[in-house]
């Protein structure tokens, strides 16, 4: 994929329609959910469905999110989807550490491509303890971010804020080991646009960069919150062409210091502003 992904929509594996219509949304990365969107009597039709469905390559990337895998449908999801023509990425849930990152990625047939990508999910209080480990867990590991719903249930949060540090502890965690920054979670009401605007824009301050949507009215919402705003183009435009000049730290002329983190935060805006163009 060329451009850095900025929304991923999830969509039920036993509706093969919808997932064709997902695919064509402008969502940069279809989720395809094997787990909680999929009632359990639905479970083995879902995985059929899906794998005739991604059965060969797909206009985007394609991630599967397989069951848990400590249910009695992860190994036979693992199985019939990990090397699918279109299949990117399998979602692994409710990881609580890095041993079953490793035994998946130990496990799952390579595809043509090589070994297939693996995201693990954050769901529990365990998870996030280890949110580290399981980061640097295996090279087949691509990121990691927060299942928010099972969240809140195991930590008996009721205010959003009481999430905020289980947030910054994933963002540390990807950025430690060297992965992407996470996406944030998903926004459960498809009809409160301001209220995702609004969250999506407290996310940013907290380091995450982009967020999985449930319908793809919130993909605009999304996208736009996480677009650089043309101030910060300006001011990232600034620095790279100070930088230019002069290689080492100094001061613009409004006062402002750089060095180079600075402008290496800066060539990251420019290049997200960029993305696909």
């Amino acid at each position: 994929m060329n451009k850095t992904p900025l929304t991923w929509l999830y969509v039920p594996g036993d509706r093969p329609e919808t997932v064709t219509k997902a695919l064509a949304c402008g969502a940069d990365v279809v989720i395809v959910d094997l787990e909680d969107a999929v009632a359990p009597d639905r479970k083995e039709y879902a995985r059929a469905a899906t794998a005739e469905r991604l059965g060969e390559p797909q206009p985007v990337p394609v991630h599967v999110r397989v069951n848990a895998l400590d249910s009695p449908f992860a190994a036979e999801d693992l199985r019939t989807v990990a090397a699918l023509p279109g299949v990117s990425a399998l979602r692994l849930p409710k990881v609580t550490s890095p041993h079953q990152v490793t035994r998946v990625a130990e496990s799952v047939p390579p595809a043509d491509r090589g070994a297939t990508p693996l995201h693990a999910l954050l769901e529990t209080a365990l998870g996030i303890e280890h949110a580290y480990a399981i980061a640097r867990a295996h090279p087949s590991l691509r990121g990691i971010a927060l299942g928010e719903a099972d969240l809140r249930a195991d930590l008996g949060v009721r205010d959003d804020a009481g999430l905020d540090w289980s947030r910054a502890r994933v963002v540390v965690a990807a950025r430690a080991a060297g992965l992407a920054p996470p996406p944030q979670s998903v926004h459960p009401d498809i009809r409160d646009l301001e209220g995702l605007a609004t969250s999506c824009a407290r996310g940013r301050t907290l380091g995450f960069l982009g967020r999985a949507a449930i319908h793809p009215r919130q993909l605009p919402i999304i996208e736009q919150a996480y677009l650089p705003t043309r101030q910060e183009l300006e001011e990232a435009e600034t620095i790279v062409k100070a930088a230019a000049t002069d290689q080492g730290a100094q001061a613009l002329p409004d006062g402002r210091f750089i060095d180079a983190a600075v402008v290496a935060a800066a060539r990251r805006t420019l290049s997200l502003a960029a993305r696909g163009g």
